[in-house]
């Protein structure tokens, strides 16, 4: 048996039972000590404060504080605890989320306790494990095209929307009291950041892109 002090670990999951499971799995290794549970993101902010830890086990998806938000507030406030997020869920924008608050790595509860062990021994050590799941998510978000930022100021916006409802350049200067002139240099703005030709199609392609409601 390692001299060394064991990883200190806190299970964080809204479901006791799966805190309890955790915990006993954890208990298997000797070189790794179930410190502490939480049962919401709001507790984990909260026992880190307390508890000298040195690896969270985070579940993503539970009421009031979520997992990606714990995770932040932890990482900023004890940036020396590694957090391992551990879900049922594999959606890219929870994978991303978490990594981008901070979490090291990106586990399914489907893995086995000697690989969630390695996981938390490679956390203490600072290097990141992922759910091949996780990774596949990652690689489908970096090669996603990116929607583009068209960048419309907040008059303009007021614009397309009425220009949506079908309103001509008096309607619409009427609307906002504003000059006609005003109105066309507007449209003649949204027009060039929209790419389009023509009023017909900025309205279209500002519906294809949810840019008006």
């Amino acid at each position: 048996m390692s001299e060394e002090q064991p990883i200190r670990v806190m299970i964080v999951d809204d479901h006791a039972v799966v805190r309890s499971g955790l915990a006993t799995f954890l208990l298997a290794f000797d070189d790794l000590e179930p410190t502490a549970e939480a049962g919401s993101g709001e507790e984990a902010i909260r026992l880190c404060a307390e508890r000298d830890l040195d690896v969270v086990l985070m579940d993503l998806v539970m009421p009031g504080m979520d997992g990606v938000a714990a995770t932040r507030a932890i990482r900023e406030k004890y940036p020396h605890i590694q957090v391992i997020a551990l879900t049922s869920f594999k959606e890219d924008d929870l994978v991303q989320g978490v990594l981008q608050a901070g979490a090291i790595s990106y586990l399914l509860k489907n893995v086995t306790a000697a690989a969630l062990a390695d996981a938390i021994r490679a956390a203490h050590a600072g290097r990141s494990t992922l759910a091949p799941e996780a990774a596949a998510a990652l690689i489908h978000v970096a090669t996603q095209p990116q929607e583009p930022d068209y960048a419309l100021t907040s008059r303009e916006q007021e614009v397309l929307d009425l220009m949506a409802q079908g309103l001509n350049n008096p309607e619409i200067a009427g609307k906002l009291v504003v000059s006609r002139s005003t109105i066309k240099f507007h449209v003649s703005s949204i027009l060039s950041k929209l790419g389009a030709n023509g009023r017909t199609e900025a309205v279209a392609l500002a519906m294809q892109k949810n840019l008006v409601t």
